[in-house]
């Protein structure tokens, strides 16, 4: 799916929560809540060198666009992503809720929600890779959260886990349910939406000392 005011060309770079979702016959004006969930819709997912690699790119998007407005605006206290739900109705509390999660459990970044153009938006719709992050590498990127997934896994789980990837975590399948960037690899029991204390640690230190050298490098292209 090519985003709403970028080129046809303009090459996706996916971060796939990584449930392995089979295609499915989805309308998608239907609202997650009435899609059917195929009972052979999940299956094992290992992850990629290369996914690895595009949620990287995912983070170091985001981390410009931040970085370019904090140089235009030096008198800024703390350091914002900001994001815009508008496309993705169905799941505003779940967005809010993810916010709220990541806000309350990191010091260095804080998640608020916009009317205009933000860092980044959240999309939903049908999609048989499930849940995604998604950038042009020019900090215009999108979480896109499938229906599907969306049901078979805990919602609010799927969406703190995708926005983790635009604060700078990568997937880590092979972690236990207490991870939130073990996404589905625990399985559809696992509800925690909330990441554990070195996750935590790592996107503060990302948006400490990763964002420091992101605003100098900016500042010095100027």
């Amino acid at each position: 799916m090519t985003s709403s005011g970028m080129p046809a060309k303009t090459a996706r770079i996916v971060a796939a929560l990584g449930l392995g979702l089979a295609a499915t016959a989805l309308g998608t004006a239907t609202p997650a809540a009435a899609q059917p969930v195929p009972a052979t819709a999940h299956a094992g997912y290992t992850g990629s060198a290369q996914e690895a690699a595009n949620n990287k790119a995912f983070f170091d998007a985001v981390m410009k666009s931040v970085a370019e407005k904090q140089a235009a605006n030096p008198g800024l206290q703390s350091v914002t992503v900001t994001y815009n739900p508008s496309a993705a109705p169905t799941f505003s509390s779940q967005i809010a809720s993810a916010a709220s999660i990541w806000n309350s459990s990191v010091s260095n970044v804080k998640l608020s929600a916009t009317s205009g153009t933000g860092d980044f938006s959240y999309r939903e719709g049908n999609d048989s890779r499930g849940s995604y992050a998604s950038t042009d590498g020019h900090g215009s990127g999108y979480v896109f959260l499938d229906y599907a997934q969306n049901q078979q896994y805990d919602s609010v789980r799927v969406t703190t886990h995708e926005t983790g990837h635009v604060l700078g975590l990568p997937d880590h399948y092979e972690g236990p349910c207490s991870e939130l960037m073990s996404g589905g690899g625990p399985g559809t029991s696992c509800t925690n939406s909330s990441p554990d204390a070195n996750e935590r640690a790592q996107v503060d230190q990302l948006w400490a000392n990763g964002f420091a050298k992101a605003l100098a490098k900016v500042n010095q292209a100027r």
